[in-house]
């Protein structure tokens, strides 16, 4: 029998891997979603093709568009073999602008938390953000993380329409 401070312990562990892994995903703050959705207006790649182009560099894993020093990207996290990768696809273009490994403990931390639950997947990431924009007229994908809930692979896809923002939640196996 474990003893509580062990159980409370282990519990603070769990969730502050999954507070990474979502944190990294999602903008923290309304400045941060304003920034983001002006930076979105005009451009027309959806997250969903940008994942596809990003799997020439390996199995996508997570994607998002983000607002990086003030310039607006689109950042896909892949696996090839061991390595984890971030690829930042052209907004404009729908192409790999770059691959680089990831180095930063956090965001190998993440990285390493969604390629255990795409291991587990059946469907792909692209897949899934686009049956949430689909079932969610008007949006558009913004960013597309893996998790686990209840031992299932699932995606959370964050949604976007206008200054309007939602979460919905997709299957993967």
């Amino acid at each position: 029998m474990m003893k509580p401070l062990r159980v409370t312990t282990a519990l603070f562990l769990v969730l502050s891997c999954v507070a990474v892994s979502l944190g990294a995903a999602q903008p923290h703050d309304d400045k941060e979603r304003a920034e983001l959705a002006r930076a979105l207006t005009g451009t027309t790649l959806p997250l969903q093709r940008g994942v596809t182009a990003s799997a020439r560099e390996g199995k996508p894993i997570s994607a998002k568009y983000e607002v990086e020093e003030g310039t607006l990207q689109l950042s896909v996290y892949t696996i090839k073999g061991d390595t984890l990768s971030e690829v930042i696809v052209d907004h404009t273009t729908g192409k790999i602008a770059k691959a680089e490994p990831i180095t930063k403990k956090d965001d190998l931390k993440a990285a390493a938390a969604q390629r255990a639950t795409m291991a587990k997947a059946k469907r792909s990431l692209s897949a899934a953000a686009a049956d949430a924009v689909k079932a969610n007229q008007g949006f558009r994908a913004v960013s597309v993380m893996p998790e686990m809930k209840d031992d299932h692979p699932i995606a959370e896809v964050m949604l976007l329409k206008g200054s309007e923002w939602k979460t919905v939640t997709e299957k993967l196996d």
